[in-house]
């Protein structure tokens, strides 16, 4: 569900549902039952800005690029394996990218046009997310919520190197200061990240106009009180509003039932892991949700490791970009 909030006059968010397995799409508020296919299912929460249309139409050509893309390249690989749909998750918010970022070129008035996009990607009990901007994911398991994605922010990479508490930066007049978006530059790094499921988990995607104001112990308290997705949203985008809805705000709820799930789910607890092909991760295993059928041998992903040395370099970097983006997006 989305809603214009209380101070905002239009509704520059966008949210997508589709089957990857038959390419169906959703992009209206209701509920929808869907099986794990064997090409999965794509979520999509894009938060968009620029004044004007420009933000609801750049939030809105995202969504559908990422969607496209995804359909038209994951559909056709022959090797189904889980660092396949990792690479296409990727290539397919890039590829939005350079399609947002042509068009503001070829188009003055939306100059400065840009969205956050957090895109879930769900393939038999894995959870894979590609991650720009401050939208968030989270997952709830045993009436805990628990944040999946990491902001791309200011105040986040403050935390990262110790400037900041994490209630500091919640607090911080500085938080909405994003670091990367989808169409302002030509190229954007996309943050990859994963999770196992388990039965009776509940993943909840969101713009920030439901994580400024609402705490996560709030968003755990409303999925263990709701009796389904659909009153999830609703009374998540209720509570924001009572906290002033300050902003857009759109809810994604999925809650994952079946036998063929896990009871409970191996390796780490829920939060923020990267996608790396490392001796750290376990090797994937065959389980009922997750057939040794569907796999295949894992092709060489990338890994991204800094010194602490490099992060304060880079946090130099990180906040000459974020200035250069607000007054980017300030004209």
């Amino acid at each position: 569900m989305t809603d214009r909030g209380r101070k905002r006059d239009h509704n520059e968010d966008t949210f997508l549902v589709a089957d990857l397995t038959s390419s169906g799409v959703v992009r209206t508020s209701r509920l929808i039952d869907n099986e794990i296919r064997a090409r999965g299912m794509l979520y999509v929460v894009a938060d968009g800005m620029g004044g004007a249309a420009a933000g609801e139409l750049a939030s809105e050509m995202a969504a559908v690029a990422i969607h496209e893309h995804i359909c038209k390249h994951w559909g056709e690989d022959s090797i189904i394996s889980e660092v396949r749909f990792a690479y296409h998750l990727r290539e397919a918010v890039e590829a939005a990218n350079t399609q947002l970022h042509s068009y503001a070129t070829d188009n003055p008035q939306v100059r400065g046009m840009g969205t956050t996009a957090t895109v879930a990607g769900v393939w038999g009990d894995h959870l894979l997310l590609a991650q720009i901007g401050d939208s968030r994911a989270y997952l709830v398991r045993d009436g805990v919520a628990r944040q999946l994605t990491r902001d791309q922010s200011l105040t986040q990479r403050l935390v990262d190197v110790g400037e900041l508490t994490e209630e500091q930066a919640e607090a911080s007049a500085r938080r909405n200061i994003i670091l990367q978006a989808l169409g302002p530059d030509p190229r954007v790094s996309v943050d990859l990240s994963w999770q196992q499921l388990q039965r009776g988990d509940t993943l909840i995607l969101c713009s920030d106009g439901l994580s400024s104001v609402v705490r996560r112990e709030d968003i755990a308290a409303t999925v263990a009180a709701a009796s389904g997705p659909e009153k999830i949203c609703r009374a998540l985008i209720d509570l924001a509003n009572e906290h002033g809805g300050p902003d857009n705000i759109t809810v994604i709820a999925v809650r994952f039932e079946g036998s063929a799930l896990p009871v409970a789910a191996s390796g780490d607890e829920p939060g923020y892991h990267e996608f790396q092909q490392t001796d750290e991760r376990p090797a994937l295993q065959p389980t009922a949700a997750f057939p040794a059928s569907q796999m295949a041998p894992p092709l060489p992903v990338a890994t991204r490791r800094g010194s602490p040395t490099g992060m304060a370099l880079a946090l130099i970097g990180v906040v000459l970009g974020a200035i250069a983006l607000a007054l980017f997006l300030s004209f």
